[in-house]
């Protein structure tokens, strides 16, 4: 299952913080055209009805059944750089 490093998930709870709506907020990696290969991160209001919920310190991600599988063994990390831009990447779990 795809985890969050400490990072990701706070940086996951100040965007949602940023919004003042539903709680369930949070982002949604999914697939595009169903090719593994290439997925896309975006801000969600809430899972769609297919989605694997991930949640870690009050950050919610939600997976589309193909990023589930292909996510299944990695973990997501943030970063800020000194401008306030985020990057997401991904990274094998520790062992």
């Amino acid at each position: 299952m795809l985890t969050l490093t400490d990072n990701a998930a706070k940086v996951i709870r100040d965007l949602n913080a940023q919004s003042d709506e539903a709680t369930e907020k949070g982002i949604r990696i999914s697939s595009q055209d169903e090719d593994a290969g290439s997925l896309l991160l975006s801000v969600a209001d809430g899972p769609e009805s297919t989605d694997k919920v991930i949640e870690s310190e009050g950050a919610k991600v939600y997976l589309d059944p193909v990023a589930a599988t292909v996510l299944e063994d990695k973990a997501l990390d943030a970063n800020i750089d000194d401008q306030g831009g985020i990057s997401f990447h991904v990274e094998d779990q520790p062992i």
